[in-house]
C-alpha cells in the first residue's frame, strides 16, 4: 500500500464542467496552461463574481485538466455531454487520489457486489479506514470532512453516476471514450461502476 499523501484541496465547486470545457478549449488554441490562465482571469471568461473566485475555479480547472492527454482535451471539447462528464470525472480522480481511492475501493466495490445505494456513511467509513494510513487526514476539521463529502457527492451526481437518492448509476461509456481511457491507463476504468465483462468487445 503506498502512503502518498491526500491532497484534500477539492472544495471548489463540483465537476465544473462548462468552466472546464471552455478552459479545454482556450488551452487546444493557445497551447501554454499560463496563457490560457491569463486570458481567462483579464477576461473574466469564466464569469465569476468576484477575482478571488475567478483565481481559485481557474486554478482547479487546471489542475484537473493538466492530468489529461492532448487527445482526451480535443475529444473533451467535442465530446457528448455526457462524455465530457464521464471524463472529467476521470480527470478529478487522477488529480485527487483520495476520490480515485474512493471510487475503486467504494463505489465501484458497492456496484459490483450488487449493492444499490452509496451512503454518507460508506464516505466516513471509508475516510475513516484511510485515516489510519494517511495522518494528514486527521487534521482535516469536521466542518471540511463535511464540505468534501458533499462536494464528492456532487460530483457523483453531476457526472450521472449518482441519482439524487443516492442510487449509484452504471456507468455507460461509449467505444470512443473507452478508447481514450485505455490509451491511457486502462485501470482507470475502475472509476467507475461497470462490470468489466460489459466492456469486452467495446473496444477493438
Amino acid at each position: 500500500m503506498t502512503n502518498e499523501v491526500y491532497i484534500m484541496s477539492f472544495t471548489t465547486g463540483a465537476l465544473l464542467q462548462r468552466d472546464s470545457v471552455k478552459v479545454a478549449a482556450l488551452y487546444l488554441d493557445l497551447g501554454v496552461w499560463n496563457s490560457v490562465r491569463e486570458k481567462v482571469v483579464a477576461e473574466n471568461l469564466l464569469q465569476t463574481r468576484t477575482l478571488n473566485t475567478l483565481k481559485r475555479v481557474c486554478r482547479e480547472v487546471i489542475s484537473r485538466l493538466r492530468t489529461l492527454s492532448l487527445d482526451e482535451l480535443e475529444f473533451l471539447v467535442d465530446a457528448s455531454h455526457q462524455e465530457q462528464a464521464y471524463l472529467l470525472w476521470v480527470a478529478v480522480c487522477r488529480r485527487y487520489r483520495f476520490i480515485g481511492d474512493f471510487a475503486v475501493e467504494v463505489l465501484r466495490e458497492r456496484y459490483i457486489t450488487l449493492k444499490s445505494d452509496l451512503t454518507h456513511e460508506d464516505f466516513d467509513a471509508f475516510f475513516n479506514r484511510k485515516s489510519e494510513w494517511h495522518l494528514e487526514l486527521d487534521r482535516v476539521t469536521p466542518a471540511t470532512r463535511s464540505k468534501l463529502r458533499q462536494v464528492l457527492f456532487k460530483m457523483l451526481r453531476e457526472a450521472d453516476l449518482l441519482t439524487a437518492d443516492n442510487l449509484i448509476r452504471a456507468a455507460l461509456l461509449s467505444p470512443r471514450l473507452l478508447k481514450r481511457i485505455f490509451q491511457g491507463n486502462r485501470k482507470d476504468v475502475s472509476f467507475f461502476p461497470v462490470f468489466e465483462s460489459d466492456l469486452e468487445g467495446a473496444v477493438k
